[in-house]
């Protein structure tokens, strides 16, 4: 793109001088001027005055037209209908929209207002641009014919409101107005673009009894009506009857297929209409081409462009605008680059849509240069102000967070409309700029352009975003009182995502619960939204509802909803439920296969995780970066050193992806399970990037378990460079200075400490039992606390003597001491201590690292009372069964 500027010779023209300018000839009627005004009165002839109007709007004096006109007024004399008439008409010819209301308000000096001049004056606003003027004017009049329903449906149709124009046709009907063989087309053309086939089957019908289906226009647009709405066995058998065939027909049928994307049959028809000796366009070609293009065939797109070149036919702007429309859209972006220099090279004049193809290309691209220079291109055709070519130039400009160009942008087009100014606010708000996102909103209910659902749902994701969350709610509240505004699926979906995003999950699904209670449709992207926030093991029950609402809304078959649901079910505990999923899903993606495959490593199923890998290279898929991080985690999970170091060199050497700092940790914690400490450290030193808290963390974890207490000392050095201010280190690292008897450093540490500990998060645990959420905490202050302690003191001896570890005791929190007991134990004694029947399934979700002591009571209870625990820590989900816990006690 080195190169976007339009070629031109280097010779300068040779200037001319033009001619002495000729004295224009006298025809200036007898005793008349080019004056505005004559000399009037009642007694002057009452023609004089219609002979001078018609004078002046033949010479295009309008204005001094008017002017006689006013004066003709004056004077109380009127004027024929048929000069009255001309002025119209010459309005239009002006495109005035402020004369021509001059105009109609001097209409009581038309002698006698004849039926032709209202419609004159609906056509004239309808023509200048004010449809609602001409609305007023039709609505008015009391006799209305053929050609004032021709005026006001033509009207419509200018501005592509086709629903309106059909509902005319319906109207004029009732009042027993039947349309002829020059509106009818006007009307199946917008029972096409509107897709009403059964207005298209009506009209057919009319046609066929009244017998205009011998004009050749009215059944092409028929036939032009079926192919739109994608009714093409009615098209062809109307096609197949038609004893002559024009290009407008071949076209219409062609078309029709292209839409549908049955490319073949359209290049068979293509095939046969030259055959039968009908020469393809200008227009079918490009018919052709585009459908290639948009099909993303475009070989074939362009050696359909080379074909029509060597017939003798010069690509125009829509050949080349479809070829880079196409391009742009299937991800070959640079292609259609290269296509809009080569375009511009050749001489043709790009359009707007042109344009704005190449810019949604650069900002795809994320070259922004090459956008610069697209928009000098844009410029320099006089395309600047134009309004589609402005809004994808705002995109452009916002996405790369040049705020100061697209506002610049966004000042320079004349006619902005409702994107340009969402387009804008949206771009402030993505780059931080709350408050002029917020100072433009206000400027927009001031302007023409008022605010829609889309601009009100913008402000509020876009406060959600900043984190703003009290005003978010504010708009929404507002937004259909004082904004007049409907919110609709978009509105809620805005303030879920945005408190899932924000972390707070019980706002997001209590918007959720509310939407429900008011009988909001949701879509997909509310399930994508509200899913997350049920993602726990105490949520279950929710996931189970939502579950039944995406059935029901025949939402299941979208693939994200349910690659989603996937996932989630995983992390609430159900990976049976995953998998059920799963296996029906028919057309699987690699998200798909990942999500599946992540879910058993969740839960510590390594073989099936392997089992599933092998399964979804066998179906040709190519696994990505998160696929590999899930082999990674199943191979150290199954304490397969050797296998994991060989996808990792794979992943680097064979398929020359880039391994992220997850890859790095796993491979970390591979080597920490097999107690390979030192290889451990070898491969930390050794790592491209540089090792970040999770990295020594994972060694930390490893050297406690392995009792490794010189290189736990070694990761504590380095993690106390990191999160300053977090007690659960504080605590690790306290413990361990003392275990290696460095006491200054633990006395350091317990000064540190005192500063964290006001910030300090309490052990924290929450239970699901009965429908209702209970929450518990390390301290003695719990309801029930005597009857849980009690509770714990006859199984603590049990618990003692059921297994020992074999590790360093070193724990994120605080040892229990009298009165004080961890709030995981407490959850677990109010589970099972009562008079009911144990539950066969505790569900339990902790803030921080269990400790052994805790993690020991589990597993004695699960064997002991023939129950399962499902607990998550900070560090893994803990699925206790029969006496084993699914970590295999490295956590």
């Amino acid at each position: 793109m080195e190169n976007l500027i339009i070629p031109c010779k280097s010779r300068l023209p040779v200037v001319v001088p033009p001619p002495p300018t000729p004295q224009p000839k006298q025809d200036t009627p007898l005793g008349f001027t080019t004056r505005p005004f004559i000399s009037l009165s009642r007694k002057t002839h009452p023609r004089m005055a219609d002979a001078h109007l018609n004078y002046l709007c033949r010479k295009g004096h309008l204005r001094e037209a008017i002017a006689v006109l006013d004066y003709v007024g004056q004077n109380g004399l009127k004027v024929r209908p048929n000069t009255y008439a001309k002025l119209v008409e010459s309005c239009i010819t002006e495109n005035s929209i402020q004369l021509g209301r001059k105009v109609h308000a001097m209409v009581d000096l038309v002698e006698v207002l004849p039926l032709f001049v209202e419609t004159k004056l609906v056509g004239m606003y309808a023509k200048c641009g004010s449809l609602d003027d001409a609305r007023k004017v039709f609505d008015g009049m009391l006799e209305r014919n053929l050609y004032t329903w021709s005026a006001i449906i033509g009207a419509y149709s200018r501005e592509k409101r086709w629903r309106e124009a059909v509902d005319m046709f319906y109207s004029m009907v009732e009042e027993g107005v039947m349309p002829d063989g020059f509106l009818f087309p006007k009307i199946l053309q917008a029972c096409g673009n509107a897709g009403d086939i059964r207005t298209g089957m009506l009209i057919h019908s009319i046609v066929i009894k009244s017998g205009m289906f011998s004009h050749e226009r009215v059944t092409n647009t028929v036939l032009a009506v079926y192919a739109k709405c994608g009714e093409l066995n009615s098209a062809r058998r109307l096609f197949d009857s038609m004893e002559h065939k024009d290009t407008v027909t071949w076209n219409s049928l062609i078309s029709g297929y292209c839409q549908k994307g049955e490319m073949d049959e359209a290049y068979r028809l293509f095939d046969a209409m030259q055959k039968e000796g009908t020469k393809p366009g200008l227009v079918t070609w490009n018919v052709l081409i585009a459908g290639y293009s948009q099909m993303g065939k475009y070989d074939v797109a362009l050696e359909l462009m080379s074909k029509m070149e060597s017939q003798g036919l010069v690509p125009d702007v829509f050949t080349w605008t479809s070829l880079i429309s196409g391009f742009g859209q299937n991800n070959r972006q640079s292609q259609a680059l290269d296509l809009f220099r080569e375009m511009l090279m050749v001489g043709i004049k790009p359009n707007g849509v042109t344009i704005t193809s190449a810019i949604s290309a650069c900002t795809s691209l994320q070259a922004l240069n090459r956008g610069k220079e697209v928009h000098s291109v844009a410029v320099k055709m006089g395309l600047g102000d134009n309004v589609l070519v402005g809004n994808s130039l705002i995109d452009m400009y916002s996405k790369r967070e040049e705020l100061e160009a697209a506002r610049w942008v966004f000042d320079v087009i004349k006619d902005k409309d409702v994107y340009s100014w969402n387009s804008m606010i949206k771009g402030y708000f993505n780059a931080g700029y709350g408050g002029k996102a917020h100072e433009l909103f206000l400027t927009m209910q001031e302007s023409d352009v008022r605010p829609n659902v889309i601009t009100w749902n913008v402000m509020i994701s876009g406060y959600m975003q900043n984190g703003d969350d009290d005003q978010a709610m504010n708009l929404f509240q507002r937004m259909e009182k004082d904004g007049k505004v409907k919110r609709n699926t978009a509105s809620w979906n805005s303030l879920i995502s945005g408190y899932t995003q924000n972390g707070q999950m019980d706002k997001a699904l209590g918007i959720f619960r509310e939407m429900q209670s008011l009988h909001v449709s949701l879509n997909s992207v509310t399930v994508l939204s509200v899913l997350p926030s049920c993602a726990n093991l105490i949520a279950i029950n929710k996931v189970k509802e939502i579950h039944g609402c995406v059935v029901r809304r025949d939402l299941e078959s979208v693939l994200s909803v349910s690659n989603s649901l996937i996932d989630t079910y995983a992390k609430s505990g159900k990976i049976e439920y995953s998998r059920r999923l799963f296996d029906r899903v028919t057309s699987k993606d690699i998200i798909t296969w990942n999500s599946m495959i992540g879910g058993y490593i969740w839960h510590g199923c390594h073989r099936s995780a392997l089992d599933l890998y092998d399964l979804m290279r066998q179906f040709g898929l190519k696994p990505n970066r998160g696929t590999f991080l899930s082999i990674l985690n199943a191979y150290s999970l199954a304490g397969l050193v050797e296998e994991g170091k060989r996808v990792f060199s794979t992943i680097t050497e064979e398929l020359l992806i880039v391994p992220a700092l997850e890859h790095y940790i796993a491979m970390v914690e591979l080597y920490g399970r097999a107690g390979r400490l030192g290889e451990a450290v070898e491969f930390i030193e050794n790592m491209p990037l540089e090792p970040d808290f999770s990295i020594w963390l994972a060694l930390f974890s490893a050297c406690r378990i392995h009792k490794n207490i010189a290189l736990a000392v070694l990761a504590a050095e380095r993690l106390l460079e990191f999160e300053v201010g977090n007690h659960s280190i504080y605590q690790l690292l306290s413990q361990t200075f003392g275990l290696y008897g460095k006491s200054e450093h633990a006395l350091k540490l317990k000064r540190l400490e005192k500063d964290a500990l006001a910030r300090k998060s309490p052990g924290e645990s929450w239970i699901i039992k009965g429908n209702k959420v209970y929450r518990f905490i390390a301290d003695c202050s719990t309801p029930y606390f005597e009857h849980l302690h009690s509770w714990l003191r006859e199984i603590e001896e049990k618990v003692r003597g059921f297994e020992s570890y074999d590790r360093l005791c070193i724990e994120e929190e605080e040892k229990e001491e009298t009165g004080r007991i961890h709030s995981e134990k407490l959850a677990i004694a109010f589970a099972l201590a009562g008079k009911y029947r144990a539950p066969q399934t505790i569900r339990i979700m902790k803030n921080s690292r269990m400790c052994v002591d805790c993690h020991k009571t589990a597993k004695y209870v699960t064997l002991s009372y023939g129950c399962e625990i499902y607990l998550s820590d900070s560090k893994c989900l803990h699925h206790f069964k029969d006496g084993v816990c699914s970590c295999g006690d490295y956590w």
